[in-house]
């Protein structure tokens, strides 16, 4: 008697762990492009042709670069894009959107005097590409990093060390947005001039192994770890403590950067504090305002 039952169980048990498999293999290819961007190590395509730049492309000029190979900020980059838009547009600079990675090439980057990397993420360059921007950077090129530019995902040793210049460890979860205290550390540079002292604003707050600050970075702002509850991850502590900085600008050769980890969702990009940061970080990297860096021979 007990044996018809045994089966009878073992039959049902097959059933259903068939079912199960057909659920998960339904939802992988439904969601298949997010899978391969943040559990299979992303794409790793690079343009070969160009764009073709606007016509009427004159003067000074921004470079707004937003290529996803990795994890990739659907609602975020157009919403950033629009406001990088709207500062060039409002100081009379040429401005040009891309994802193609192309772009990078002498030629086409001796036109424009910054570029921005808007939640740009993976292996979104080829190494003749990596070497345009690094010639263009060191030699006086201004460069923006937003939010996913400083993810650890783009796997160019020179570019995390010299560029961004922290190594990202993780964001919490379980809550992963949460409403934090934005504190201004350097009051004097043009990217915080028009900043409140402190502000709550809620975002994905990034942690790095080690503060930049001891790398020669000058930190611009900062939080307060204690203004938000979770500082965890699937159990690992991403806590730094005193010292956790979210933006911040350095020299890279004669290149001006800086770099903001805030950004993650369309809403920041609508934020008066992100808007004036913003443009006070073009106003400074374009070099319209305080020669930091050593000019370029």
């Amino acid at each position: 008697m007990a044996a018809p039952i045994v089966r009878r169980v073992i039959k049902f048990a097959g059933w259903l762990v068939l079912a199960l498999a057909v659920l998960l293999a339904g939802v992988i290819a439904l969601n298949w492009d997010t899978v391969r961007r943040t559990v299979l190590g992303g794409y790793h395509t690079h343009e070969v042709e160009p764009p073709d730049l606007p016509a009427g492309l004159q003067g000074s000029a921004v470079l707004a670069f937003s290529k996803t190979n990795a994890f990739r900020h659907e609602d975020a980059i157009p919403a950033a894009n629009q406001l990088l838009k709207d500062i060039a547009n409002a100081r009379g600079w040429g401005f040009f959107a891309t994802e193609n990675s192309a772009v990078f090439s002498p030629q086409i980057l001796s036109r424009f005097d910054a570029v921005v990397f808007n939640n740009v993420s993976g292996d979104s360059l080829s190494e003749a590409q990596e070497a345009a921007l690094r010639a263009f950077i060191e030699g006086g090129g201004g460069f923006v990093g937003i939010h996913a530019a400083g993810d650890g995902s783009i796997p160019w040793d020179w570019y995390r060390e010299r560029v961004i210049g922290a190594k990202f460890t993780g964001h919490p979860m379980d809550p992963q947005f949460q409403l934090a205290r934005v504190e201004v550390e350097s009051a004097d540079h043009p990217s915080t001039r028009g900043l409140p002292p402190a502000w709550n604003r809620t975002d994905e707050w990034y942690s790095f192994e080690a503060s930049p600050r001891a790398a020669g970075v000058h930190i611009l702002l900062a939080l307060d770890e204690a203004s938000f509850p979770n500082h965890k991850a699937f159990g690992k502590d991403l806590a730094m403590g005193s010292d956790h900085p979210i933006a911040w600008w350095r020299c890279t050769g004669s290149g001006r950067v800086f770099y903001t980890a805030m950004g993650h969702q369309a809403s920041a990009y609508g934020e008066p504090e992100m808007a004036a940061m913003l443009a006070g970080a073009l106003d400074w990297t374009m070099g319209k305002q305080r020669p930091d860096c050593p000019a370029a021979r």
